[in-house]
């Protein structure tokens, strides 16, 4: 097997796990929101403001994985 054969295999498998994980982050940060905002209504705004941010970091990430596979495909 050479490189490109490596790379075709490799590059969506790890797209796909990159997804995965911002998917399960995320669903992750927006329910322990949604549980914090539970226990303290008057906190809500802060909390919102807190997990959006969380939230634009961790799709930046996912969205950093997406560019380097278009990058490393040229190289296919």
């Amino acid at each position: 097997m050479d490189f490109r054969s490596i790379l075709s295999l490799a590059l969506p498998l790890s797209l796909a796990i990159a997804a995965f994980a911002s998917a399960m982050a995320l669903g992750r940060a927006v329910a322990a929101a949604m549980d914090a905002t539970a226990r303290q209504p008057e906190a809500a705004n802060k909390i919102l403001v807190n997990m959006v941010t969380g939230c634009a970091f961790i799709e930046a990430l996912t969205i950093y994985a997406l560019v380097f596979a278009f990058l490393i495909s040229g190289k296919i």
